[in-house]
């Protein structure tokens, strides 16, 4: 009877060694992906004042390596500490999480298509918002000066938000030598140019609607990032695809090395 239970239920090696080895390399970029953002906040000032993470109003993006990093680190954790040691509950955990986040993009992209003219509106909030909180945070004007780098925009609808912010607002009081200028990620690039002149922006909405197109991108951010998607439709669609392709075969995996381990326990007990 020995014989037979090892011959009919096997635990499959091949499925539980690409389970562990798999997970791990989640589990090593999500430990240093956590590394990162708790290294940036160290180097801020806010492991040392736990209250300033509140005190920004726009966006960290140190929070994106944070939250990116642990969902990781969790999933990772599960799902190698599961398959090698053959533990259901965590294997179970795995592709539920799995599950649960797969579940949620598939809602998330179906929305954004249901409601596009109100997820416009909440990306120009969302801008606007961190627009407004430009200098307070490093990481946060690296980003968007990338952003509008990359996608040679100005703003969330147009160079004017930039209003929004203290420091280039054009109001008479305003006192900072930027008024009514723009950040240098709005210039327009001179190829001409190897250091790039942080001070080409400055009162250039001073200027003419008609002669800020000859220093500054004039266009939205928003629209820009409308032309960008609908450039690269099939980019998008293809790595979203191969990113739910890859949960399934993750669930698949998990869900049948679950049915062998329990197979195996099955035939042990009854033997």
């Amino acid at each position: 009877m020995s014989g037979n239970h090892f011959k009919g239920h096997e635990v499959s090696c091949c499925i539980k060694y690409f389970i562990f080895g798999f997970n791990i390399l989640f589990w090593l970029l999500g430990m240093a992906l956590v590394g990162i953002g708790l290294w940036a906040w160290s180097e801020k000032g806010v492991l040392s004042n736990i209250s300033s993470i509140t005190d920004l109003g726009g966006l960290d993006p140190v929070w994106l390596f944070m939250v990116v990093g642990g969902v990781m680190f969790i999933l990772g954790f599960a799902g190698c500490i599961g398959a090698l040691r053959e533990n259901t509950f965590l294997l179970k955990f795995f592709s539920v999480f799995l599950g649960i986040i797969f579940f949620l993009e598939l809602t998330t992209g179906v929305l954004a298509f249901v409601f596009k003219d109100w997820i416009k509106d909440q990306l120009n909030l969302f801008i606007n918002n961190n627009i407004r909180a430009y200098r307070d945070d490093i990481d946060l004007q690296n980003l968007i000066d990338f952003t509008q780098e990359y996608w040679e925009c100005c703003g969330a609808f147009g160079a004017d938000d930039w209003n929004l912010n203290i420091y280039f607002n054009c109001t008479d009081g305003n006192p900072s030598r930027e008024k009514c200028g723009v950040p240098f990620s709005c210039c327009t690039k001179d190829p001409a140019e190897d250091v790039i002149n942080t001070q080409c922006g400055y009162d250039v909405r001073a200027k003419p609607d008609s002669e800020q197109k000859d220093y500054i991108n004039v266009k939205g951010c928003v629209p820009q990032f409308e032309k960008w998607l609908q450039d690269n439709l099939t980019l998008v669609a293809g790595i979203f695809i191969g990113v739910a392709l890859l949960q399934i075969f993750g669930i698949c995996l998990a869900q049948n090395l679950v049915s062998d381990i329990e197979a195996v326990r099955a035939s042990c007990f009854f033997t």
